[in-house]
């Protein structure tokens, strides 16, 4: 029933259904690039406000390095695939948030980029780092938290009332919004579904590469998380998103693809 909502959105909704740009997915999207880049700015300054930045230069220096030179690669890959208009809006930050317990990244339509002080354990150095963020700003670009936020709003709303809580950037709208971004989420880096994780996992080691980081080095981070788990991942049919053994497996097999796009600097 849910799905034969999806689809009669699709239709009647102004905005309707987009295609995720390079795989060609399409997606449900009823809210449109200007709309969510200026909700997705307003919740990234509340959320910067409400959190203790990080004091620690090095690190600090090092995330905005990172995001930076992905920043570049995505540019450049877009620009190449004639596809730039599709970051038009974007007004790219990059911050390091302290907080410990928080082993966790995200990033918001418009290139809003968070990282959590507890991830960089587990990242270890600067090209396990850019496994993350460049697996954060591709769920970006592919446009999921968009898509997300479409599905949450039918959910809650139903069709006819999106126009008016899109309007007024109502309580229900925020809360729909930093979820679908995964704000606050102790499952950051696993809160999409399996095509999307699929997606950024792609795109995200193209990005990384061309942003001269070895992608073989995304092995070993998940490998690493996967120890941080002990084992309390759900069984895979019962969760949104790969396990841990079938999402390492399918970055081996994505990384000839990557390893085109790499050259150390």
């Amino acid at each position: 029933m849910f799905k034969k909502f999806l689809v009669a959105s699709c239709l009647f909704v102004a905005v309707g259904c987009s295609t995720v740009p390079i795989t060609g997915r399409r997606q449900l999207s009823l809210v449109s690039d200007a709309e969510i880049n200026t909700l997705a700015a307003q919740q990234y300054r509340e959320v910067i406000s409400q959190s203790k930045l990080s004091t620690n230069s090095t690190q600090t220096a090092m995330v905005r390095r990172v995001g930076q030179r992905i920043q570049q690669a995505v540019e450049t890959y877009f620009r190449q695939q004639n596809a730039q208009d599709q970051l038009a809006g974007y007004a790219w930050e990059f911050n390091l948030i302290q907080d410990d317990a928080q082993q966790n990244a995200w990033a918001m339509p418009g290139g809003k980029t968070a990282v959590y002080t507890g991830i960089l354990p587990i990242t270890q150095d600067e090209n396990g780092l850019a496994v993350v963020m460049a697996h954060e700003i591709a769920h970006a670009v592919a446009k999921h938290g968009s898509e997300r936020m479409s599905q949450g709003l039918v959910q809650q709303l139903g069709g006819q009332a999106l126009g008016a809580a899109l309007s007024t950037n109502s309580a229900t709208t925020q809360q729909v919004a930093l979820q679908a971004f995964g704000v606050g989420s102790q499952l950051g880096l696993l809160r999409y579904g399996r095509n999307q994780e699929s997606e950024a996992d792609r795109l995200g080691l193209i990005f990384m590469a061309m942003a001269g980081y070895n992608p073989d080095g995304a092995v070993g981070f998940w490998q690493r998380m996967a120890a941080r788990s002990n084992g309390a991942s759900p069984p895979e049919f019962l969760s949104t998103h790969p396990s841990n053994e079938t999402r390492i497996s399918d970055i081996q097999s994505l990384l000839p693809e990557a390893r085109k796009y790499y050259k150390a600097r």
